[in-house]
């Protein structure tokens, strides 16, 4: 049973405005508001829940496509199966497994090996390798399966190996977000196609699961304008409830602040002894732990004032991975304006609620940081 065109033009349209509409905004935002770009690009933000909830949804709308052409044809619908467990992995991978969500500290390989200090799987590959792939996912699913199935003898070679692909009228917008992320017109431009694709999938799976109901084609409409809402709000939901959950015991606010000021001294004293005002460079923003690990003049910090307070107490687990007392790396930004003469260099945590409140010049939020650096 074939379901290429399982959604009418009038729904495709619908469809591909939403998504290049989406994209569209988002290179708007980027262009004119800069600084509401950065923050709304965070972890943790809606766009990142949105990212997360779409996937999830999904992953559960898969699964009724795949129960439903079980049902129908009596076939092993191992293809969309499948397709449910890739997007709830995606989705589990997009929040690490629920680590910062929890705070939970992950296992020293991902710490040591994963170049974010988080627990996922997909960070750990290399990023051409990561690149590689997720263009392969975008092109070879959303523009090329279906572009195959409109051949007669692939669309029979598909029905005889159970392969759904999704509806040819979504190429139009999934070509867009390959053809935006290969060329990646503006920085997080991943995460912005990451959240696309993901309303993508979800659009996909509405059709296949609708191509295999009783009632082909009925009601589509109002599943996924449910499933886009549903998504949205939950998406704004959870980024509101991330972003001001507390586990601000004093004790840990306490440690957060020495901690800083301790690796805020080391980085002065290492700069002092290379007769430099720092020893990062315009534009820097890493975790501490990579940067020590990159570069072989942070490597002092591996004996400084910051590991010195593993005497005072500082597990080790946390000092040597250079991990916040909720488990968050620490972070070094440099920051410049040349034209005004104007830098701040600043090493924070993300604080209790585990986001990146702070804007590129300014400790903002519930994060705890110390200023290095601040010309004139």
């Amino acid at each position: 049973m074939s379901v290429v065109s399982s959604v009418s033009v009038r729904r495709a349209l619908v469809a591909n405005l939403l998504l290049l509409g989406f994209l569209g905004a988002f290179a708007w935002i980027e262009a004119s508001y800069p600084e509401v770009y950065y923050r709304s690009v965070q972890e943790d933000q809606a766009l990142e829940w949105a990212s997360f909830w779409s996937f999830l949804v999904a992953g559960g709308v898969f699964a009724v496509a795949a129960w439903r052409q079980r049902r129908t044809t009596g076939a092993l619908p191992w293809f969309l199966a499948g397709l449910a467990l890739f997007c709830v992995f995606v989705a589990m991978e997009e929040i690490s497994w629920g680590q910062r969500v929890f705070g939970h500290r992950p296992p020293d390989y991902f710490l040591a090996q994963n170049y974010q200090q988080e627990l996922n799987l997909h960070n750990i590959a290399s990023t051409d390798l990561r690149l590689l792939v997720f263009r392969g996912i975008i092109f070879g699913y959303g523009v090329l399966l279906p572009l195959l199935a409109l051949l007669p003898f692939m669309r029979r070679l598909f029905d005889r190996l159970v392969v759904v692909p999704p509806p040819i009228e979504l190429a139009p917008s999934m070509f867009a977000m390959f053809w935006i992320h290969f060329w990646y017109p503006w920085k997080f431009t991943g995460e912005v196609i990451e959240c696309a694709m993901g309303f993508g999938f979800l659009f996909a799976a509405i059709a296949n699961a609708q191509g295999f109901s009783k009632e082909r084609g009925r009601g589509a409409p109002t599943w996924a304008a449910a499933l886009v809402t549903l998504v949205v709000a939950l998406a704004f939901s959870t980024a509101w409830w991330s972003q001001n959950r507390q586990n601000g015991e004093p004790a840990n606010l306490e440690l957060a602040r020495t901690e800083t000021e301790a690796l805020k001294n080391d980085l002065i004293e290492i700069a002092d002894a290379r007769g430099t005002t720092t020893i990062t460079k315009c534009g820097f923003h890493k975790r501490v732990y990579t940067f020590v690990e990159k570069k072989k003049r942070a490597r002092p910090l591996t004996e400084g004032s910051f590991t010195g307070l593993v005497n005072r107490g500082l597990p080790e687990a946390r000092a040597e991975f250079f991990l916040d007392p909720w488990n968050s790396p620490y972070w070094i930004r440099d920051r410049c304006d040349k034209d005004e003469g104007r830098r701040v260099v600043f090493v924070y945590s993300f604080g209790p609620n585990r986001s990146r409140d702070s804007s590129r010049w300014e400790i903002l939020g519930d994060d705890i940081g110390e200023h290095v650096l601040v010309e004139p």
